[in-house]
C-alpha cells in the first residue's frame, strides 16, 4: 500500500475527512491546504481550539499545510495585541504555520482591483443609501427585496464613484460599492450585499494608506483563492454564505476554485463563547481581563493550567459533525485530569491549616521522609519532605463528633500522614470562643513510610506539612464563571454570573519543594486538586490556581450509562 492510499485508509473518520479522501482518490485536489483565518478583534476561545485543531490536524494528517491568516478588513476593532496573541495561543497549542503567515490585507490592491472588475462587468455598483436605508430595503425571508435606485448607475459614473471613494473624498458611511446579483433572491445574503464601505481610520498594518474596506463576505473567498485553499472549513453561521462565497468565485478571475465546508460550532454548558459577549465580561470589570481563568478564552485555560495536549483531546473527543449541540463542561475538565493525572507531580499543600503537636516526637529534631513524585510516572522519581514534631493538617480532617463514615481524625483515633507516620490524636485544644486551635497527638515510630509492622490497617490517610519547612503562598480556587448551563437563556447573562467563581484563600501551607515550581507548571496537590502557578507570584508568595478538582463527574455519569446499557 502506498503512502497515498495509507492517507486516505487510516486516521479519524468525520464527513469532512471523507469528502478530502475523496478528492484526493478522485483527483479534484492534488494536496491537501487548509487555513485558520481569525479575525484579531478579540482573543480566542474555546470555540476556536476546535476549528485550529481541524485544521491544522487535517493538513497534518494529509500531509498538506494549514496557513494562519487574519482576515483584518475591519481597522475600527482590530488591535497588534490580539494579533499577538493568536499567534501565540496557536503555537502554544501545538501547531505552526511555518512560513504561511498572511494577511487578508496583504491582498487589498488585489481585492480592490476585482471590485473594479465587477463594476466593468456590470455586477457591482455604488449606492448612496444608508445602511439603515438598505437594511430596510433588504427584505425579509418570506418578502422580496427592494431595488435601490442607485442599482442602475452606468459603468462610467460607478467606477469614478469608487475611485473618488478610494481616493477619501466621501465621509464614512455616505456610499458604500454592492454586488449587483438578486434583490428578490430567496437567499439574503445574495440581495446585494456591500462589498467596500468606507472607513477613515488607521489600520494596524497598512495605516492610512486606505479609506475605504472590504467586507469579510468580499475578501475571505477571494483570500482563500489567491492562497490556493482546497477546502474552506467553517462554522455552520456561514452556511448560508456560501453561495455567496460561490458566486464572486465564479465571477472574478481568481488564480484557484477553493470549496467551502461547513461544520457545528463548539457550545460549552455554563460558558459563553460570543465574542461581543467576552469583550463585554472584560470592559465591565466581570473578570480580570481576557487572560482571566475562568475566561473560555485560550488564554484564560493556559493560565488556569489547562495542558494543550487536553484541549486538542477535547477536540478531537467532540468530533466533528453538522448537529449543533452543546458540550457538557464536565467533557473539558475530564480531558483535563486524564492528561494532568499523567503528567503533574505530586504535592501537598494545607490551604485551611489546624495545628497539630506530635507530643512524643523529639522537640528540636527533624527527618527527610521519602515521597513519590507521580504514582503514574515511575519514572519521575522520588523527593524528600521534610517531618517534625508541629505538622499542620485540613481542620476538615478533624471533627470532635465524626458521623459514622467519617474516617480521617477524631479524638482516639489513629489515621496515617501520607508518606509518614500512623498518629492518635490525644486531646483537641480549644480558645475562648470553643474553637478547635490544636491538636495534641501521639505517633508510632515503627510505622515510618505509612504502613504498621503488625498489619494492623487505618481507614483515613491525610496529606500534611511540617510546621517549620512550610513555604506559605496563596491559592486560589477557580469554579465555572456561570451558575446556570445557558447563561443568558432567561434574560442578561450577566445576572447568571456564579458569585462563587473565584475564592482566593491567604496564607496556604506548602510543602517546601514547591519553591522551585516554574509559572505554568502543573501539579496535583494531593487530595486537593490540580493546581498551576501563576504569573502573580513572587518569590516570597507564591500563587496557585486550582485547574481542576480531583472529581471527575463526567467519567462517573459515563460509568453509569455504561452499567445500564
Amino acid at each position: 500500500m502506498s503512502d497515498a492510499d495509507t492517507i486516505l485508509e487510516e486516521g479519524p473518520r468525520d464527513f469532512i475527512r471523507e469528502i478530502i479522501r475523496a478528492d484526493l482518490a478522485a483527483g479534484r485536489a492534488q494536496s491537501v491546504v487548509t487555513r485558520f483565518p481569525p479575525e484579531p478583534n478579540g482573543y480566542l476561545h474555546v470555540g476556536h481550539v476546535k476549528s485550529i485543531c481541524l485544521n491544522f490536524g487535517i493538513a497534518e494528517e494529509f500531509g498538506g499545510r494549514c496557513h494562519l491568516r487574519f482576515d483584518d478588513t475591519n481597522p475600527v476593532k482590530e488591535e497588534q495585541e490580539y494579533i499577538d496573541s493568536i499567534q501565540e495561543n496557536v503555537r502554544w497549542l501545538g501547531f505552526d504555520w511555518g512560513e504561511h503567515l498572511y494577511y487578508a490585507s496583504d491582498y487589498f490592491e488585489q481585492l480592490y482591483e476585482w471590485a473594479e472588475h465587477l463594476i466593468r462587468e456590470g455586477k457591482a455598483y455604488v449606492d448612496d443609501l444608508s445602511v439603515d436605508e438598505i437594511r430596510a430595503r433588504r427584505g425579509t425571508f418570506t418578502e422580496p427585496g427592494e431595488n435601490s435606485p442607485f442599482r442602475d448607475r452606468s459603468v462610467e459614473e460607478n467606477m469614478d464613484l469608487f475611485r473618488r471613494m478610494r481616493a477619501g473624498e466621501f465621509k464614512d458611511g455616505e456610499k458604500v460599492l454592492r454586488a449587483k446579483i438578486d434583490m428578490a433572491s430567496g437567499n439574503i445574503n445574495l440581495r446585494d450585499p456591500v462589498m467596500y464601505r468606507i472607513l477613515h481610520a488607521s489600520h494596524p498594518r497598512t495605516g492610512d494608506a486606505w479609506c475605504i474596506y472590504p467586507t469579510y463576505d468580499f475578501t475571505h473567498g477571494q483570500s482563500d483563492a489567491i492562497e490556493h485553499i482546497t477546502h474552506s472549513i467553517c462554522t455552520l453561521e456561514f452556511e448560508d454564505h456560501r453561495p455567496l462565497y460561490d458566486w464572486y468565485i465564479e465571477n472574478l478571475p481568481v488564480p484557484s476554485r477553493p470549496r467551502q465546508y461547513e461544520f457545528s460550532r463548539l457550545n460549552l454548558s455554563h460558558t459563553v463563547v460570543s465574542k461581543r459577549r467576552l469583550i463585554q465580561l472584560v470592559r465591565e470589570g466581570h473578570v480580570r481581563g481576557w487572560d482571566d481563568p475562568r475566561m473560555p478564552t485560550i488564554s484564560g485555560m493556559r493560565r488556569r493550567g489547562y495542558p494543550p495536549a487536553a484541549l486538542r483531546d477535547f477536540a478531537r473527543g467532540v468530533g466533528v459533525t453538522k448537529a449543533e449541540n452543546v458540550i457538557e463542561i464536565s467533557y473539558l475538565e475530564h480531558c483535563v485530569r486524564d492528561v494532568l493525572n499523567k503528567t503533574a507531580e505530586r504535592r501537598m499543600a494545607v490551604l485551611n491549616p489546624l495545628k497539630v503537636v506530635i507530643e512524643n516526637y523529639p522537640e528540636g529534631e527533624a527527618e527527610e521522609l521519602e515521597a513519590v513524585n507521580n504514582p503514574e510516572d515511575p519514572a519521575a522519581g522520588t523527593r524528600r519532605v521534610p517531618f517534625g514534631r508541629e505538622l499542620y493538617i485540613e481542620r476538615e480532617d478533624f471533627m470532635e463528633e465524626p458521623p459514622r463514615k467519617f474516617f480521617r481524625l477524631a479524638p482516639g483515633r489513629e489515621v496515617r500522614l501520607r508518606y509518614a507516620y500512623f498518629i492518635t490524636c490525644q486531646e483537641a485544644i480549644k480558645n475562648d470562643a470553643g474553637e478547635v486551635v490544636e491538636l495534641r497527638c501521639t505517633y508510632d515510630p515503627a510505622t515510618r513510610g505509612g504502613d504498621a509492622p503488625d498489619g494492623r490497617k487505618v481507614k483515613g490517610t491525610l496529606h500534611w506539612v511540617s510546621a517549620d519547612h512550610a513555604l506559605r503562598g496563596e491559592v486560589r480556587l477557580y469554579d465555572h464563571l456561570f451558575a446556570r448551563p445557558d447563561p443568558g437563556a432567561e434574560g442578561d447573562f450577566t445576572q447568571d454570573i456564579n458569585s462563587d467563581s473565584l475564592a482566593v484563600v491567604e496564607d496556604c501551607l506548602m510543602e517546601p519543594a514547591l519553591a522551585g515550581t516554574t509559572v505554568g507548571e502543573a501539579i496535583q496537590f494531593e487530595r486537593q486538586g490540580y493546581f498551576c502557578l501563576d504569573p502573580d507570584s513572587t518569590p516570597e508568595k507564591p500563587v496557585f490556581n486550582r485547574t481542576v478538582g480531583l472529581r471527575d463527574s463526567w467519567a462517573k455519569i459515563q460509568a453509569k450509562d455504561r452499567v445500564k446499557r
